[in-house]
């Protein structure tokens, strides 16, 4: 059955990332208008705009800061203004910063992820829920991942961020589940992206020894389940924190 998503606008955060940007293209190919949100990359986001807009879909470039949040009422207003309407959030950007022990790690970098990941989506939702709650219909989708769950030394900001990222998706989807809105996170494993198959870094073996499934996932895979969490034939999931690591990590009941 294919999905289309005609008729639909959808906005990615970070959508000049390597993740980002694959989930912009995958959306476009579905049918639906791009709101590409960047905020430092402006020749990336140009350029993709330009890919999409040959597809024959309607594209639109905000620079936006998602950690203010007037900054992400500038985004809204841009995006409303151009597109008319937002049906569909997917909430990819994250600040990126190294990684070391907690007692290592610089504090800031734990204040990074908090106001990357869980006032993003805080700022989001204020932003653009009330308008789906109008129209009683809006998918929200946040990107998280596998390491909220695995909780490995050397991941403690990015898990602190993404743990309390899951906190906000799952009261928020029973906050407006009632108005047609549906809320939920697709938690990438380490993935391959135009940036390994650029360097030849796809096969990591120490990695996929662990993994079920042997591999690696891709970044299409991934857009994949945020296309399926975008579509109408996911309209009965909401509050779910679903898994694309091969199995390398399983919420348990």
């Amino acid at each position: 059955m294919p999905i289309d998503l005609s008729g639909k606008t959808a906005l990615i955060t970070g959508s000049t990332g390597q993740l980002g940007r694959v989930m912009a293209r995958t959306l476009a190919l579905a049918g639906a208008d791009i709101v590409l949100h960047y905020h430092g990359n402006e020749a990336k986001a140009v350029q993709l705009k330009s890919e999409i807009e040959a597809q024959g879909r309607a594209c639109v470039t905000v620079q936006a800061d998602i950690t203010n949040f007037q900054a992400v009422q500038h985004l809204r207003d841009q995006a409303i203004s151009t597109m008319g309407k937002v049906d569909i959030i997917v909430a990819n950007a994250v600040i990126q910063y190294e990684w070391t022990s907690i007692l290592e790690q610089p504090i800031e970098d734990y204040r990074s992820q908090f106001e990357s990941c869980v006032l993003q989506s805080v700022h989001l939702a204020k932003a653009f829920a009330p308008d789906m709650i109008e129209r009683r219909h809006g998918r929200i989708i946040g990107i998280n991942t596998e390491c909220a769950m695995q909780n490995f030394p050397g991941q403690s900001a990015y898990t602190a961020g993404k743990r309390g990222m899951d906190g906000i998706y799952r009261v928020l989807a029973k906050e407006i589940g009632e108005h047609g809105i549906t809320v939920n996170q697709v938690a990438p494993g380490w993935t391959i992206s135009e940036k390994d198959r650029e360097n030849h870094s796809e096969i990591q073996e120490t990695y996929s020894q662990h993994v079920p499934l042997k591999r690696r996932g891709t970044d299409q895979e991934i857009a994949n389940t945020v296309l399926f969490l975008a579509s109408d034939l996911a309209s009965y999931i909401t509050g779910a924190y679903i898994p694309v690591s091969g199995g390398n990590v399983m919420p348990a009941i």
